[in-house]
């Protein structure tokens, strides 16, 4: 199973990519998962707000339902936008995703109530949710292309995983408005509009995103051109694509778990809204600080290796740490139990999306990761909260997060047990130990 076009495994050298052109990048990527990430944070005052109900488990649920329709437009948006970045090129494809979105997290903060417009209200959430999720699945594709096309081969590790980086600055960036409103309103004034005011700070870097955007270059040309054309289809790569999907599977159970911690601290620990938010900054710390460091440590020993070895220690560790956190139920416990995990799930998750977008050829980069991640996420991160909270009430267990979760990352270690190493700097260790080995034997 080909890990790489051999064509493109040891590309041409690359002038380090200008910060300005990675900020225009980290910008769009980081204010889409913003805007799916503040519904998830502040699911519970959303679901009063537009499906209102007697039964407070039942309003929750119909959130994160709403939260999960958003996943049913990604594939379709992964295949449109997607393609557009491999036909028309990475840039046009950017603009267009982050134009919609923020078109789609304008509407979802300023539709009024369900007490104010009836059935219109959810009916116009779930429309924004669908646009939102269409964007997305268009976004990840043609941006991780950009990355990973212009930035020298040696430290494609680096500069790719800063789409990881994004996605944890604006969990974060989140986490920090929802503390700082939680710790500022009160209940009722959260639940009126203090949800709203989250929203609208990602609404207001749109307008210079889109400056930031169409001052980007192109890669697409460059990526072509320095490789050999291949047929515009995924058929030939579908190992690469198993694999990617059983990835990626894992690593968005894991995410989506981590980001549902905030929920699971109000709704099943029953914790105050202040501290419940501090998970969501470790979160997003955690990310912010390891990413870098685990697409480095991926360019120096090899995409493999950095998956396998903190993706095991991942597994022994979850039970144990949602054991710890249901034993004490502290803000200690609850920050400590997080940041273990998800300082583990950074270091382990970040090389899968840089070996997907490695393994893939220039031809179909964009909407072969697009519509790879677009699957797993649709199908996995769309359900991943509303499972494991109807799984909590039906069992009457909270410790189903982690069984969920333990479950994922057995499906994402045999996976990583499987692909074959992607880094350019492993695959000219392995070409020369070849020539050697070729060489010793013609010898002979």
């Amino acid at each position: 199973m080909a890990s790489a076009s051999r064509s493109e495994s040891i590309p041409e050298r690359r002038a380090p990519i200008p910060a300005r052109h990675i900020a225009a990048v980290v910008m769009g990527n980081g204010l889409e998962f913003y805007d799916f990430l503040t519904y998830s944070f502040f699911a519970v005052y959303i679901g009063r707000a537009f499906f209102p109900s007697n039964v407070p488990s039942a309003s929750l649920l119909a959130s994160l339902a709403t939260f999960g329709v958003g996943f049913f437009t990604r594939p379709i948006g992964a295949w449109v936008i997607g393609r557009i970045g491999d036909r028309k090129g990475r840039k046009p494809a950017m603009i267009l995703s982050f134009s919609l979105t923020g078109i789609a997290i304008t509407g979802l903060a300023l539709t009024p109530p369900h007490s104010r417009i009836g059935v219109a209200a959810p009916v116009l959430v779930i429309f924004f949710r669908l646009l939102q999720g269409f964007a997305l699945g268009g976004e990840v594709g043609p941006s991780t292309a950009f990355l990973l096309e212009a930035t020298p081969p040696e430290r494609r590790g680096f500069y790719t995983s800063f789409q990881a980086w994004s996605q944890h600055l604006s969990v974060l960036v989140s986490g920090l408005a929802g503390f700082g409103l939680a710790n500022t309103l009160n209940e009722q004034q959260l639940q009126d509009y203090g949800w709203r005011i989250a929203f609208l700070v990602g609404v207001a870097i749109v307008p210079l995103g889109l400056v930031m955007r169409r001052s980007l270059p192109e890669t697409f040309h460059v990526a072509s051109t320095s490789s050999v054309r291949e047929t515009a289809s995924l058929r030939p790569h579908m190992g690469v694509a198993v694999l990617g999907v059983m990835l990626l599977a894992s690593a968005t159970i894991g995410n989506y778990i981590g980001n549902y911690m905030t929920t699971y601290a109000i709704s099943t620990l029953h914790m105050r809204v202040n501290v419940a938010f501090a998970a969501t900054i470790v979160v997003g710390l955690s990310g912010v600080a390891l990413d870098l460091v685990s697409g480095t440590l991926s360019d120096r020993i090899g995409r493999k290796r950095m998956m396998l070895v903190p993706g095991a220690f991942l597994l022994v560790s979850i039970l144990p740490a949602f054991y710890f956190l249901l034993h004490y139920r502290t803000a200690v416990a609850l920050i400590g139990a997080t940041a273990l995990l998800s300082s583990l799930a950074a270091l382990s998750a970040g090389p899968t999306v840089i070996w997907l977008t490695e393994s893939l050829p220039a031809s179909i980069r964009s909407s072969g990761v697009a519509v790879v991640y677009a699957i797993s996420i649709a199908t996995f991160g769309g359900t991943t909260q509303y499972v494991v909270t109807w799984l909590i009430k039906k069992t009457g267990s909270s410790l189903a997060p982690a069984w969920y979760w333990t479950g994922a990352a057995v499906v994402g270690l045999i996976a990583m047990s499987v692909v074959r190493e992607s880094a350019p700097h492993k695959l000219r260790s392995t070409s020369r130990v070849d020539q050697i080995r070729n060489e010793a034997l013609s010898k002979n």
